[in-house]
């Protein structure tokens, strides 16, 4: 995917350049092709800084990604007693990576098809869809999670209700001691 920007679209409002609201699609880091020629230079800084973040950001997952795969080799290597190479676990890891980039993208167009701009259980469900287990867990995690949700919202209820009785009985006996 190559970002090109070109003068359609891209001007909200007016053609006049000073004026204008300059709006992109975000870039990827290592794909980014903005043309100097069409954008005012304080676009450029901000564009430049928000790549930047973004592939700080990118490597800062990697890194993690790397050492959890790293900690789970060893765990096995424990266990099972196997060996993994560098180069293996540098493989698992990127593999690792690149399918949870495919997931964030399969589940944000599950949530745009529905024209919502909210990832929900039914997306994270649709994805899991394949592997009957993964499926079988997130259902019953949802279902977990939705059950204890109700039962806070219950106590919050009676809690208020609580409150509610206890204050108008303070306020009808303070109103009874002023009548005597």
């Amino acid at each position: 995917m190559r970002t090109s920007l070109s003068l359609e679209g891209t001007l909200s409002g007016t053609t006049d350049r000073r004026n204008a609201r300059w709006t992109f699609p975000p870039c990827v880091p290592s794909q980014c092709r903005v043309s100097s020629a069409l954008c005012p230079p304080s676009f450029l800084r901000n564009h430049q800084k928000g790549c930047k973040s973004r592939a700080r950001n990118t490597q800062r997952l990697k890194a993690a990604v790397h050492y959890t795969v790293g900690c789970l080799c060893e765990e096995v290597t424990s266990d099972k007693e196997m060996q993994f190479s560098k180069q293996t676990i540098a493989a698992i890891s990127e593999l690792t990576f690149r399918q949870c980039e495919n997931f964030a993208k399969d589940l944000e167009m599950f949530a745009r098809h529905a024209k919502r701009s909210t990832i929900n259980t039914e997306d994270v469900k649709l994805l899991a869809r394949r592997s009957n287990s993964l499926l079988k867990y997130i259902t019953e995690k949802n279902d977990e999670i939705a059950q204890f949700n109700l039962e806070r919202k219950a106590k919050k209820k009676n809690k208020s209700e609580d409150v509610n009785k206890s204050s108008r009985e303070t306020v009808e006996a303070e109103a009874a001691d002023s009548e005597d």
